[in-house]
């Protein structure tokens, strides 16, 4: 458990060689916490692998289910704080960073504050939390599904809320003092997750709802935290600054057929990034598949050397 100072504890893991190359698996969501599946995409004979819960999700402390847990202390800049704390506690100079998801988003704003520290980057369903990315997924995708997408906007009428925002909606539910009316948030904002990857191959029964009830609490809870404030990122940064990762050699892979993250912000980002090469994985969604996992994990073998 890394102590950050102000009350958190991140919990971390190593795994593979000691010796090996250092690389840092960052976890989407916001709120998912890291899973050891992550790990099967490295050779543990090259690699040294880094795995940590973001604050409030997976075995960190305080855990945002608790309705007592500060989300104050719970920003993109306390996530970027934590993740160069713990660079330098396990000593690590220059370290590989992969992940996907809200994890692309914490990589690419990691990698613009300390290009420095980062060696190589591959990134699996490319998103950079704009407002416009947070609109589509909570609202303008609500089109191919406007049945599901009633239910959700229902839900956020509770809070007062209407379909233009209902995220901020969602953000009052879940601090709601009355447990029922936050377990009801929690049950309305996973079906609609689930809803959105409900076509993928590979998205599985619930993927969202299925969640333990203390996961499923944090992420939500952490989602709409984040996505309520735009992340605290100005609108397009990571695209406009993406100039500063010139020089960091990185693979981005996006499902074609990713309905919450449509393809256009991975082109945008290959484009505005120098050196990143772009592959759409033509069966893909935004869960991914054989497909994206082979391919990350022949990026991966690349970088290995």
């Amino acid at each position: 458990m890394l102590d950050t100072g102000d009350g958190n504890l991140v919990h971390w893991e190593v795994w593979g060689n000691p010796s090996g190359k250092p690389a840092v698996v960052v976890h989407g969501g916001p709120g998912s916490g890291s899973s050891p599946r992550s790990r099967r995409l490295f050779d543990p004979d090259r690699y040294r692998v880094v795995l940590f819960d973001q604050r409030g999700c997976g075995r960190s402390t305080p855990h945002a289910s608790d309705p007592a847990a500060d989300m104050s202390l719970n920003t993109t800049g306390h996530l970027i704080a934590d993740m160069e704390l713990l660079r330098g506690h396990l000593g690590i100079e220059r370290w590989l960073l992969m992940g996907g998801s809200w994890g692309s988003t914490l990589i690419l704003a990691y990698a613009q504050r300390y290009p420095e520290r980062v060696s190589e980057i591959v990134i699996a369903a490319v998103t950079t939390t704009r407002r416009s990315e947070i609109d589509w997924l909570y609202r303008g995708v609500g089109r191919l599904f406007p049945e599901e997408w009633e239910r959700f906007c229902r839900g956020a009428r509770r809070a007062g809320g209407d379909d233009g925002d209902p995220v901020a909606a969602y953000a009052r539910l879940v601090e709601d003092p009355d447990p029922e009316v936050r377990a009801k948030a929690v049950d309305d904002w996973c079906a609609w997750e689930d809803a959105v990857v409900s076509l993928e191959g590979d998205g599985g029964p619930g993927p969202y709802g299925s969640r333990p009830p203390e996961a499923r609490a944090a992420l939500v809870r952490i989602a709409a935290h984040y996505f309520s404030h735009g992340a605290w990122l100005e609108e397009g940064v990571l695209l406009r600054e993406a100039h500063r990762l010139a020089g960091i050699p990185g693979f981005l892979v996006h499902g074609r057929l990713d309905l919450g993250s449509p393809p256009h912000t991975a082109w945008e980002l290959s484009r505005a990034w120098p050196g990143a090469r772009l592959v759409l994985a033509e069966s893909s969604g935004h869960t991914g598949d054989d497909e994206t996992r082979e391919l990350l994990a022949a990026a991966l073998g690349r970088f290995a050397s």
